[in-house]
């Protein structure tokens, strides 16, 4: 994790898109780089909001308050810009200097200030834990990358196939598949990362579209899963190395294999089901193919894909749950209050019958 040294903003700079604003460069130097961003005090404004509410808190500086008219006033009036950039500085360093680590270990912190968050995951160099909205996205576009180079392996082995280089081919083979279990593994990771994400108050639509990002990554890692596992080894006698993919053409298991799993094929049996008694397994199209190795790797990404679905699964009935407490909430409260206009009417009915008893007496 990159550790802050120091921040000083520098200047500032009026942009009239999307309307006319002031935005002050930060430049920040850490213990390996130095960088610079700009932010608006908009942005200071939501950063201080989410720090209060995170920490419970407000941090050691205030921010600089915001000026009656400054929307007129502060584009042309350098004074007031400068006490602003005063402000904002000493409001920084207020808290990356201060005893508690709390405001400046946030992650709204980090990603304010534009720091790489969550890409160690406890090991140096190793892949992300933790993650903002921003660093998620970056997280998938690497596992992206990471399926790309496993259809380059694979391409590259079936070239090498063709080629009569089965020791090279092998090679590719094994280093497509070590790609593929690093990717399974992020992708579990990313699967919770959009979990805490979705806890910490992510919008329904968005959380839906990422989870539908996970998903894809998922059938990605799946079909290459088949293709990788099932090495592809052709008949040498006569069999054409450009034909296309096929069950017979990968890897099948021995027939003494098939029968001692599945019993001998030349004999029928009718189909019974006594309770308590497992029945017998069932060759499909997608097991037929393959060896023992094969069959356990298919096992193995079949269950890793149900964890991660049922991780999805989990954090969306957490955000119904949400939703459900404050529709609760919402209806605990407007029943209040219609108690409350309920006795307000019961009292009002009481005066006017008292009133109209007594204009009777009157006339």
């Amino acid at each position: 994790m990159t550790a802050i040294q120091s921040v000083h903003i520098s200047g500032h700079q009026e942009r009239l898109e999307p309307k006319t604003h002031t935005v002050y460069q930060i430049d920040i130097r850490g213990n390996v780089r130095s960088w610079s961003i700009w932010r608006r005090y908009s942005e200071f404004d939501d950063l201080h909001v989410e720090l209060v509410k995170g920490t419970g808190s407000p941090p050691p500086v205030p921010l600089p308050p915001k000026h009656k008219y400054s929307i007129l006033r502060s584009h042309n009036n350098p004074a007031l810009l400068e006490e602003r950039k005063t402000g904002l500085e000493a409001y920084l360093r207020a808290i990356i200097g201060a005893k508690e680590d709390k405001w400046r270990e946030a992650f709204v912190f980090k990603e304010f200030l534009g720091i790489p968050v969550g890409r160690q995951g406890g090991v140096v160099g190793g892949p992300p834990t933790q993650f903002t909205l921003t660093s998620w996205l970056d997280e998938h576009q690497e596992l992206q990358n990471r399926l790309r180079d496993v259809r380059a392996d694979i391409n590259k082995r079936e070239a090498l196939s063709n080629q009569g280089d089965v020791s090279a081919s092998h090679k590719s083979n094994v280093s497509a598949k070590q790609k593929l279990a690093g990717v399974l593994s992020r992708i579990g990771t990313l699967g919770k990362g959009l979990h805490d994400l979705a806890m910490n108050g992510m919008s329904e639509g968005e959380l839906q579209r990422r989870t539908d990002m996970v998903a894809r990554l998922q059938d990605d890692c799946e079909k290459l899963g088949k293709m990788v596992t099932v090495a592809r080894q052709f008949n040498r006698a006569g069999t054409d190395p450009t034909a296309p993919y096929s069950p017979a053409s990968m890897n099948p298991a021995s027939a003494s294999d098939r029968e001692a799993l599945l019993g001998p094929t030349n004999t029928f049996t009718r189909v019974t089901r006594v309770f308590g008694q497992p029945s017998k397994p069932q060759e499909t199209e997608v097991t037929r193919p393959l060896d023992d190795l094969g069959l356990f790797g298919l096992q193995k990404t079949q269950m890793q894909q149900q964890d991660d679905q049922l991780s999805q699964l989990t954090t969306i009935l957490s955000r119904q749950k949400q939703l459900g407490h404050a529709i609760n909430s919402e209806i605990n409260e407007q029943i209040a209050v219609l108690d409350g206009l309920a006795n307000d009417v019961d009292n009002v009915g009481d005066k006017l019958s008292k009133a109209s008893r007594q204009m009777h007496r009157l006339g």
